[in-house]
């Protein structure tokens, strides 16, 4: 028997006003990550990633869907019952300075979620900051100093300590390493998944990077123009891609290994925009292999004959598919 997720999300869908008309940042994406396991989550700039990491975490709220935290209706939260859930959601923002307060020392940005949470005061809260630091690389030696003073991979550092301060089940990592020199994005990788390892964290984890997200991921969904398109085990979404956006992706990074050559990768035109998406398949209007079809009815992500259990593409043309998929 399967274990229930610990977080899911179905059928989120996040729409903003602007002067110019809704944009459609979001649109119908569903995803699941289960206990001590990794979600990645990958695609152009303006995919709707980010906007994902903070539904999923509530800070958007949704115009439409249901999320779920460890068998609880985390939409439906609220006061004590919603604080009690985000003590065991934290998240790693992109930027590891900017996220911190220039204002606070060490002691106070990582020791703030013990405060807010009312888990450790005076000594304590102190020895816990210590241990938290030495977890990450970092020591008592960096209490009092301000974030200003430490290198892009130091605050990040803190960044991932302050996180982990209230003993989380999920962290939402948002881009966490895009900003750091290759030598410190290693680091800092290792000691996510020693993390992982060690305390049966499950992570969400948003990049650019298709070789940092197929080092770190056990799935792997696709996002284009707020839908996932594709989705599946990491290393067989990024090895032989179904999509032609997929395939797209990969083609750009030369020494992502592949089972064999990536062709049909020349997308058309721009991205276009989320206040007025193309009709039927969102990459019709850019896909090298587009039909007349295409541009009718969305697709809806569909089994397709592969090795790996949970592999689906929003695709008419990718397959081969398997016979229920077909027959839908």
């Amino acid at each position: 028997m399967t274990d229930p997720p610990l977080f899911e999300a179905r059928d989120l869908v996040k729409h903003f006003r602007s002067p110019r008309g809704v944009v459609q940042a979001v649109n119908g994406v569903s995803l699941s990550i289960p206990r001590g396991r990794t979600v990645g989550l990958v695609g152009e700039s303006g995919s709707g990633k980010s906007t994902v990491a903070r539904l999923a975490l509530r800070l958007l709220e949704p115009s439409a869907g249901t999320l779920s935290f460890d068998g609880a209706d985390l939409g439906a939260a609220s006061g004590a019952a919603l604080r009690r859930l985000r003590r065991r959601m934290q998240i790693v923002f992109q930027d590891p300075h900017g996220s911190l307060n220039p204002r606070m020392t060490v002691l106070q940005a990582v020791g703030e979620p013990l405060v807010v949470h009312r888990m450790a005061s005076g000594a304590a809260l102190t020895d816990r900051v210590v241990e938290l630091l030495e977890r990450v690389g970092l020591g008592a030696r960096d209490l009092h100093r301000y974030a200003h003073q430490f290198s892009g991979g130091q605050a990040q550092r803190i960044g991932i300590a302050r996180a982990l301060a209230t003993d989380p089940d999920l962290i939402v990592c948002d881009e966490a390493v895009s900003a750091l020199d290759v030598s410190v994005q290693a680091q800092v990788l290792n000691l996510l998944r020693g993390l992982q390892a060690e305390r049966g964290i499950s992570y969400l984890f948003i990049a650019h990077d298709l070789n940092v997200v197929r080092y770190m991921s056990d799935e792997v969904c696709v996002m284009y123009l707020g839908e996932i398109v594709e989705r599946g085990d990491g290393d067989a979404v990024l090895r032989d891609p179904q999509h032609p956006y997929t395939r797209m992706l990969v083609s750009a990074v030369p020494d992502l290994a592949t089972a064999g050559p990536i062709d049909e990768v020349a997308p058309v035109g721009e991205v276009p925009s989320p206040i007025d998406p193309p009709p039927g398949c969102r990459f019709h209007t850019r896909c090298p292999r587009a039909e007349p079809e295409c541009a009718g009815d969305r697709p809806a992500l569909r089994p397709i004959a592969d090795p790996s259990a949970g592999r689906t593409v929003a695709c008419r043309l990718a397959g081969p598919r398997t016979p229920e998929a077909v027959g839908s």
